[in-house]
């Protein structure tokens, strides 16, 4: 059974960072893309980053390109969101998710297994 763990949310000021970590079980990850996905009060889900995990293929939404950077390791089946720049409008709740079907790595229906989330917040 596919366990997603996330940890690391918490209170940050613009222009400060954090790590998100991903814990991941029960499942083989060396042949799924991993995906955070991030949901602010009254909007809907929407992507941030995933990675490949072989052969580590990156991808980035363009609210985040530069400033946030998706890794992963293999080792510790843990998947990483390192945050830097924050900025208020990056303020929700964080969810990082697995997938193994051949589908858009930006769409939700790409991913069959959720974590419950974490909470984000950036303000002064």
């Amino acid at each position: 059974q596919v366990r997603l763990v996330e940890s690391g949310g918490g209170l940050a000021q613009p222009g400060g960072s954090l790590r998100l970590s991903c814990a991941a079980s029960g499942g083989v990850f060396n042949s799924a893309k991993m995906g955070w996905f991030r949901q602010a009060p009254g909007k809907e889900r929407e992507f941030v980053a995933a990675i490949i995990w072989r052969p580590g293929s990156t991808y980035y939404a363009d609210s985040v390109k530069g400033r946030f950077t998706i890794s992963r390791d293999s080792a510790e089946n843990t998947v990483y969101l390192q945050m830097n720049s924050l900025k208020p409008e990056d303020t929700a709740v964080y969810y990082c998710a697995a997938g193994w079907r051949p589908a858009f790595y930006g769409s939700n229906t790409g991913y069959s297994n959720w974590g419950q989330g974490t909470q984000v917040t950036v303000s002064s």
